[in-house]
C-alpha cells in the first residue's frame, strides 16, 4: 500500500450511509472550490444503496453538479442492465438533478466506437470526483484484465467487449482515472475480498488486475470486503 491511500472499513449495516457521507463531502468541497463539481458514477449493484443515501444528503448542491458515467453496457437507458438506468432509479430521480446536468453514455447506439468518441468530447479536462467499483476479477469500469483499453494512449473513452459474454460496452480509460482529482472506490461483500487483496496487498501486474492502477485512491469497504487485508489504524478507526 502506498502512504497516500486512504482505506476506510465500515460495519456492513453502516456501509451505505457512511460511504455516502464521505462522497457527499468530496462533492461539496469540489463544488465550493471550483464552482461546479463533475461527478462520475460507477455502475453495478454495490453503489445503489450509497446512491440512495446521497440523494438525501443536505450537503450536496445538486444544481452545481454535472453527472458522467465511467462505463455502460451496449443497451438502452431503460434496459435492466443499464448503468444509467440504475443511477436514475437510485439517485437521479430522487435528487431531482436537472436532465441538462446528466451526460449518459449512449450504449444503444449501433456504432459504439463512434459513441465512445462522442462521449469523450463531452468530458471535462479532469473529473472532480470519480467513483469506481471493483469486480471479482479486479476490473474497474469496463477495463478488464488484458483489455485493450489498458493501452488506450491518449484516448479517454473506448468501446470494448466483456471477456466472457462478449457484449459491447463503452468505458473510460486509465487516462481518465489518472487525471481525476479524487478517486473513490466502493466495495462490499465477501466476494470482493480476494480482488481487494490482489489490489492492495500483492504484486499482481496491472494487466492481470486493472484495479492495481488505483494508487492513491480512497477505498470505502465493508468488513467482509476488507477481511483479507491488513487494515491500517485509520481504517480501524472507522469501525468505532
Amino acid at each position: 500500500m502506498t502512504p497516500a491511500e486512504r482505506i476506510l472499513v465500515y460495519p456492513k449495516e453502516e456501509f451505505a450511509a457512511r460511504a455516502a457521507a464521505v462522497i457527499a463531502e468530496e462533492i461539496r468541497e469540489a463544488a465550493e472550490v471550483r464552482g461546479r463539481c463533475s461527478l462520475m458514477l460507477a455502475g453495478g449493484s454495490t453503489p445503489r444503496p450509497v446512491y440512495a443515501e446521497l440523494s438525501r444528503s443536505p450537503l450536496i448542491p445538486w444544481e452545481d453538479v454535472d453527472i458522467y458515467f465511467g462505463d455502460e453496457r451496449g443497451v438502452g437507458p431503460d434496459h435492466p442492465k443499464s448503468n444509467y438506468g440504475s443511477a436514475r432509479q437510485w439517485l437521479l430521480q430522487h435528487a431531482r438533478i436537472s436532465a441538462l446536468n446528466v451526460h449518459r453514455m449512449q450504449g444503444e447506439r449501433p456504432d459504439l466506437n463512434r459513441a465512445a468518441r462522442e462521449y469523450q468530447s463531452l468530458l471535462p479536462a479532469r473529473i472532480d470526483v470519480l467513483l469506481l467499483g471493483i469486480g471479482v476479477d479486479g476490473h474497474v469500469a469496463s477495463i478488464f484484465p488484458l483489455s485493450p483499453a489498458l493501452d488506450a494512449g491518449d484516448d479517454r473513452v473506448r468501446a470494448v467487449r466483456a471477456p466472457v459474454s462478449r457484449e459491447g460496452r463503452i468505458t473510460i480509460t486509465p487516462k481518465v482515472i489518472r487525471e481525476a482529482r479524487t478517486v473513490t472506490v466502493l466495495a462490499r461483500g465477501s466476494l470482493k475480498a480476494s480482488a481487494i487483496e490482489r489490489t492492495l496487498a500483492s504484486d499482481t501486474p496491472v494487466e492481470r488486475c486493472p484495479a492495481r492502477m488505483l494508487r492513491g485512491a480512497t477505498w470505502l469497504l465493508d468488513e467482509e470486503a476488507a477481511r483479507r487485508i491488513d487494515v491500517t489504524a485509520t481504517a480501524r478507526e472507522a469501525l468505532r
